[in-house]
């Protein structure tokens, strides 16, 4: 038994477009249904959806026989839970609200053995090392842990340079909707200087080596950044997909209800303030 090839974490080394989805349903049947579709990688968000280990682990269960590669959210930068969701067999986590190269340097950290790092030693119970099966697993597992950093505010744009040139760092990912509120453009991630930052941060990330990524159900704003170089893409979610989708069948049927808050099902997919 063998630790498994970071494919996701290759491709991105190659400069390969990989194009994903968003996936916040918490649920190893929505995950395993958007998992046989032919995605490069699914986003398992645990800061916005409502996941914790055990679910995330469900999902990891699910999507396993399919090509698709599983990215895992955090909520936040913690060390113990990024053991946690390591010790499950998270390759890839997308960590958010990072604002310095510090602290992408301790997020690094959390995701090696020493003496390179300080994650725990646990292997003995963890699915990663399919309990100790797999040979030569604690001197293996660094090199296939891919650490992709969110960068989403105007504080961390303006370090973005410094974060993406921390050695253990694979790549960069730029939140559109909370850099929006940062600049004072809430529930604009599409707005023009939106925009601009992440262009510039795309082209920050890619002078020091480094992959970058975004999320956005624009289309053409998708395409855009990856005619920048953004390496990884997110393009769109489950959740937008589920409900857009179930207002235009009901609305076929039935004559809709009065738009509420910003502008109903459009204002939603305009905004994309729920990422």
């Amino acid at each position: 038994m063998h630790i498994p090839v970071n494919e996701f974490k290759r491709a991105l080394s190659a400069k390969s477009p990989q194009i994903g989805l968003w996936v916040a349903l918490a649920g190893a049947y929505a995950a395993e249904l958007v998992a046989t579709l032919g995605f490069d990688w699914l986003l398992l968000d645990g800061e916005h959806a409502p996941n914790d280990p055990r679910s995330v682990l469900a999902q990891l269960q699910a999507v396993a026989p399919y090509r698709a590669h599983a990215v895992v959210r955090p909520v936040n930068d913690d060390a113990a839970l990024i053991k946690q969701y390591l010790d499950l067999g998270v390759q890839t986590l997308l960590v958010p609200m990072i604002e310095s190269a510090s602290q992408a340097a301790r997020v690094v950290a959390a995701t090696r053995y020493p003496p390179r790092g300080i994650r725990g030693v646990g292997s003995a119970l963890a699915r990663a090392s399919r309990w100790n099966q797999i040979g030569g697993y604690l001197e293996g597992a660094d090199d296939e842990i891919c650490v992709l950093l969110q960068v989403e505010s105007v504080v961390g744009m303006e370090k973005v340079a410094a974060i993406a040139a921390v050695e253990g760092v694979d790549g960069v990912f730029f939140g559109p909707a909370d850099l929006a509120a940062s600049m004072g453009l809430l529930g604009q991630p599409g707005h023009r200087d939106v925009r601009a930052a992440i262009a510039q941060g795309i082209a920050a990330a890619a002078r020091a080596g480094k992959a970058s990524g975004t999320l956005t159900s624009d289309r053409g704003l998708a395409r855009e950044y990856l005619a920048l170089g953004a390496t990884f893409v997110a393009v769109g979610a489950d959740t937008t997909i589920l409900v857009n989708g179930a207002q235009e069948l009901l609305a076929a049927f039935k004559q809709p209800r009065a738009a509420s808050g910003a502008g109903g099902a459009a204002g939603a997919r305009e905004s994309g303030s729920a990422y």
